[in-house]
């Protein structure tokens, strides 16, 4: 849980007692209209917790309340913490943003790009200039996603099958990247904005500038010094009976579960993360609590400090979080397009360029990520205002963006 320190009333922080009411009737009437089994909402300001609380199920096959300890698929919100990550590399000379990937993984360079990335014959051209770790980090590399390499039906997308790609599970990082240099790039580095695997390599990138495993790397420099005591790639035996189960829409109404904690039946899968995998998956593979995710927040805000211990340099979260996109890469290239009007992106978040009518309320300067599973948190650091929304839930719910103006609306006027 939360140290004390680390929590306020809402008064205390400028907030509305009674504004913040309304995030919990919200999240209530989700799980009263089976529009979820359950989620936990937080918001933070001035360095402080005012608001946390649990809703729902944690699993309705066992009939397991929400807990504010429940752990979480949080899959694409480990982006930012691999990105943190770099960012204290860089600060200890073991990496440059603006060296070629190649100069630490020298898999890729001299990657030839497909003069047409949707042609049905391959055609390849020389690359403008070689992948920067900055391009890993902000999406501009040229690298596929997976959605391409899993179905698609071009001859670069074969391709990307006939290399193993598709079966990165089977893989570890290193694998990845011998793979990965085997393929032609998308697009030319820098000229456009591909969500895509270029986050995984950030895991091997890791690894060799730290000479330590991703995961040892992460528990050692982030999860401990945080306090991030329930963060990891899988959930020990230990644990189990905290892990959410993850539901969908059942067709004719309600909820039916896609991924069982402690096992499936039917046509419920039994997960994925109750062992350590092979493929340490920085794009998407972390687990984790309201409150471990929170103290990763909480320092971001903190610019780098969280309970006066510095995990990073003010700078390089100021970098980290500002938008390095050029106004022709604006807004970003990924559905819903509403949803992503007026981001650009920073490295490892979206930043908010320009106030948009898909939540007008969204401050410029707001950075954040989603999970693939209903998970998202953004900071807003003008308000000094940060909201986390965790459920477990496909496709992703509304939510978040029901929530998100009432944590503005609790401001106080001062």
């Amino acid at each position: 849980m939360l140290n004390s320190n680390l929590t306020a009333a809402p008064h205390e922080v400028g907030l509305s007692k009674k504004q913040l009411e309304h995030i919990s009737d919200t999240a209530q009437r989700f799980i009263d209209e089976d529009r979820l089994a359950g989620a936990i909402t937080v918001v933070a300001r001035r360095g402080k917790v005012a608001h946390f609380e649990a809703f729902g199920m944690m699993d309705i096959e066992t009939n397991k309340p929400m807990r504010k300890d429940t752990i979480f698929r949080i899959y694409s919100m480990t982006k930012p913490i691999a990105a943190a990550a770099v960012m204290m590399l860089c600060e200890e000379g073991k990496l440059q943003l603006d060296a070629p990937a190649s100069v630490y993984l020298p898999e890729l360079g001299g990657l030839k790009v497909a003069k047409d990335p949707d042609a049905e014959t391959l055609t390849l051209v020389e690359a403008d200039r070689e992948i920067t770790v900055q391009d890993l980090m902000q999406h501009t590399a040229g690298l596929p996603g997976a959605a391409r390499y899993m179905a698609g039906q071009t001859a670069v997308d074969k391709y990307y099958r006939k290399v193993g790609l598709h079966h990165l599970h089977a893989c570890n990082l290193q694998e990845m990247v011998k793979r990965l240099g085997k393929i032609p790039l998308l697009y030319q580095p820098g000229s456009k904005w591909h969500y895509s695997i270029a986050a995984d390599v950030l895991g091997r990138l890791i690894e060799v500038a730290s000479g330590q495993s991703f995961d040892v790397f992460l528990a050692d420099q982030i999860f401990q010094p945080l306090g991030m005591h329930d963060t990891g790639f899988y959930v020990p035996e230990e644990k189990i009976d905290r892990f959410s189960g993850m539901y969908g829409p059942k067709p004719g109404g309600g909820l039916q579960a896609i991924d069982a904690p402690e096992g499936g039946t039917g046509n419920v899968s039994k997960t994925s993360f109750k062992r350590k995998p092979k493929f340490l998956s920085a794009g998407g593979g972390l687990v984790s609590t309201a409150t471990d995710f929170a103290r990763f927040c909480l320092m971001l805000s903190g610019k780098g400090v969280l309970a006066g211990k510095r995990l990073m340099k003010a700078e390089s979260v100021e970098l980290m979080t500002r938008n390095h996109l050029p106004d022709h890469l604006i807004p970003l290239d990924k559905k819903p397009e509403a949803r992503y009007a007026g981001l650009g992106f920073g490295l490892g978040v979206s930043v908010r360029v320009k106030q948009t009518d898909w939540i007008p309320a969204s401050q410029v300067g707001e950075y954040g990520w989603i999970g693939g599973t209903s998970t998202e948190f953004w900071i807003s650091p003008g308000d000094e205002l940060i909201a986390i929304t965790l459920a477990q839930h496909i496709p992703f719910s509304e939510l978040s963006e029901k929530i998100k103006p009432l944590a503005y609306a609790a401001i106080l006027t001062e």
